[in-house]
């Protein structure tokens, strides 16, 4: 897609104007990016995508219960196995274009070193679990789920609440910075993760709370 929109613009007699345009918007949209740095705080979940700054809203508790509960999981078995970082609602991931907070997300070891106390910007992650709710659903699904590809995240978890689902995302193997889905699933299902060495999560215990201390006590 993005080529396409090269040659059309290059075949343009315009294409001069069109591209020096271009270059002063995304510059004024950085401007308004360092400005989002430095108001953003921790008390407010926010994100700067594509020159905005998007608020959120409080989530519900079955968002807050399937984030605790796979991060609980995820944590866990990374620090045992010191496979890496990982980072929990107000980890802030900024690529290219846009800052991100993610639900959840995980860097390998390799990533990981270059971390120290005062990181607050992080490279983009091998792994990254968004939670669907009605207001982020085309964000998620649209926009970061292209951005996320473009920029090598290798695994992309988006988890339905409300079906209790979990959607399992990988890089084509062509590297061509694009996902394809690598199942769906449900109660009864296991995820194998292909970023995170080993990890493998019970859907079930995504969303209920037994469940998720009898996967714990295995990792443990």
């Amino acid at each position: 897609m993005a080529a396409n929109i090269f040659y059309t613009v290059m075949s343009d007699p315009a294409a001069p104007f069109i591209v020096e345009a271009a270059a002063a918007a995304l510059a004024e949209k950085q401007r308004r990016r360092y400005e989002f740095r430095e108001w953003v705080s921790d008390d407010i979940k926010a994100e700067f995508i594509n020159g905005d700054i998007l608020l959120y809203s409080p989530v519900r508790r079955q968002h807050l219960g399937a984030s605790a509960n796979l991060y609980r999981l995820l944590s866990v078995y990374v620090d045992k196995h010191n496979l890496g970082a990982h980072g929990h609602e107000k980890t802030m991931v900024s690529l290219t274009r846009n800052d991100y907070e993610p639900d959840i997300c995980y860097w390998s070891h390799d990533k990981a070193k270059s971390f120290h106390g005062d990181t607050m910007l992080h490279p983009a992650p091998d792994f990254i679990v968004e939670i669907l709710s009605r207001r982020t659903a085309r964000t998620d699904r649209v926009i970061k789920y292209a951005d996320y590809a473009r920029h090598g995240v290798g695994e992309y978890w988006i988890i339905d609440t409300k079906k209790r689902i979990i959607e399992q995302h990988v890089l084509t193997a062509t590297g061509e910075g694009t996902y394809v889905l690598r199942g769906k699933f449900a109660a009864g299902d296991e995820v194998n993760s292909v970023s995170i060495p080993g990890l493998v999560i019970p859907v079930s215990a995504v969303f209920d709370k037994t469940e998720n201390m009898v996967a714990l006590r295995k990792i443990v």
